[in-house]
């Protein structure tokens, strides 16, 4: 259930302050208890869809471009990595 439904009764009713004003260039500052539930930080990237008059948000996750590679940048024993770059570029 989302957090501004789930404490709408609760002790702190954080429903009001899930509000946000649309800015003159339509941007919105999404609050922080969200943006800390789903890990958002400066550069996340987010899809935007329109559905009966409802705006959803979703957090597209990047894969990390290091993790493809995790692995596979074993060097053969014994071989330093000059050694290595020769030998598989012909040299």
């Amino acid at each position: 259930m989302p957090r501004a439904l789930a404490l709408q009764n609760g002790k702190n009713d954080y429903y009001k302050s899930m509000n946000a004003i649309v800015s003159e260039k339509g941007q919105v500052t999404i609050p922080k208890p969200i943006r800390d539930d789903l890990g958002l930080e400066a550069g996340s990237v987010l899809a935007f869809a329109e559905d009966e008059g409802r705006i959803i948000v979703t957090k597209i996750l990047q894969e990390n471009p290091i993790s493809a590679w995790r692995g596979r940048g074993i060097l053969p024993a014994g071989r330093s990595v000059d050694e290595y770059l020769d030998l598989v570029r012909g040299a």
